[in-house]
């Protein structure tokens, strides 16, 4: 279980945004769930998937998918705790 999150960082406003409803999102959700709301998450912002149901507040930012550029923007702070809750090592990427 989430119990607490938080990010600490600066960033463009897609990124403060998305970082800020993740924590929102993760929050006292079990730590099997992120990696499905991450996929859900991803799916939308990329296009993937039109319709974001279950993400809550988080659908604000599927129109990220209509500038590329912007989508590693909003999809940063998903890989980061990722790669947290896997331990990993090296340094996070958005690819």
């Amino acid at each position: 279980m989430i119990r607490d999150i938080a990010f600490q960082g600066a960033g463009c406003a897609i990124s403060s945004a998305s970082a800020s409803l993740m924590t929102e999102a993760l929050k006292g959700k079990p730590v099997d769930e992120v990696e499905h709301l991450f996929e859900a998450f991803h799916n939308v912002v990329t296009g993937d998937c039109e319709c974001p149901r279950g993400l809550g507040k988080l659908s604000v930012l599927a129109g990220v998918r209509d500038y590329p550029s912007r989508v590693k923007c909003a999809t940063l702070a998903w890989h980061a705790v990722r790669a947290a809750l896997e331990e990993r090592k090296v340094p996070v990427a958005t690819e």
